[in-house]
């Protein structure tokens, strides 16, 4: 009897050990750091109900976490702009394939110093002072005052939403400021009169003037009705569609749960549904 009791308790053990083990799972992100205080709070929030799920989280652009899920050196990308074409065939060459998931939507917002005047930028306007033909405030209507213009680096997100569609792709000026992120963005052109950005919408906060651009100021309302311009989505991708049932879909669909789409607004970014 003693030698069944045992045995039973060997077993249950086992099993109770085998279980922890599988319940050890461990979901790597990196990638956009305009995503990034959305992909802290989730992780956050889905830390408390999953407390065996370790994760490692990474804010070092858009580009580089698209180079991490082809490498394999993370399972979740996090991007401000749908991956590219090359992107695509560098994945398929390396065997994976890029699943996205649109966790919600986001503007491009042109931000200035707030004693800055200036009321609205038109398009051109904005090519102007980003290709450096533009170089004081006066000649777009503002005060008599040198601009100091800052953009994200090239492996941005952001920057290439920019680039696209406020640039139609034309280079940038040689006096053109580059940042890293857009808390650098906004510290950058919350402390210089003369400066102009532009961040994501959750990054538009006392300390800068968000400009209107081509008579629409970017809003929740108006990024999601799609008549502020420079609107776009924001996304998670994968390697495949996740498994069902997994931790890992689990997390990627959080943004679809009431708690999901409430983090998402109080980071002042656009819910894709509404409860």
């Amino acid at each position: 009897m003693r030698l069944f009791s045992a045995i039973v308790t060997t077993l249950l053990l086992s099993c109770c050990l085998a279980t922890n083990i599988y319940a050890q799972t461990e979901i790597s992100i990196d990638g956009s750091t305009t995503v990034g205080p959305i992909i802290d709070a989730f992780v956050g929030a889905f830390e408390k109900s999953h407390p065996d799920v370790k994760f490692s989280v990474k804010k070092t652009g858009s580009g580089d976490g698209a180079a991490a899920l082809i490498d394999g050196r993370c399972q979740i990308a996090t991007m401000s702009r749908f991956m590219k074409k090359d992107e695509y065939q560098k994945a398929i060459a390396a065997d994976k394939m890029p699943v996205p998931f649109t966790i919600c939507m986001d503007g491009v917002c042109i931000i200035v110093h707030p004693s800055n005047p200036i009321r609205e930028l038109k398009k051109e306007q904005v090519k102007a002072i980003y290709t450096g033909k533009v170089t004081n405030w006066k000649e777009v209507g503002g005060p008599d005052l040198p601009i100091v213009a800052i953009s994200r680096d090239t492996s941005s997100g952001t920057y290439e939403v920019f680039h696209q569609l406020a640039m139609d792709s034309e280079k940038l000026g040689d006096k053109v400021e580059y940042a890293n992120a857009n808390p650098q963005i906004f510290t950058r052109v919350s402390t210089t009169r003369g400066a102009i950005g532009y961040v994501g919408l959750g990054f538009v906060k006392t300390g800068v003037k968000a400009v209107p651009y081509e008579g629409v100021t970017p809003s929740k309302r108006t990024i999601a009705s799609g008549t502020y311009k420079l609107s776009r989505p924001l996304y998670l991708f994968t390697d495949g569609y996740p498994e069902l049932g997994s931790v890992l879909l689990e997390f990627c669909n959080f943004f679809l749960t009431e708690e999901g789409q409430d983090i998402i607004e109080a980071k002042g970014f656009v819910p894709l549904t509404s409860y």
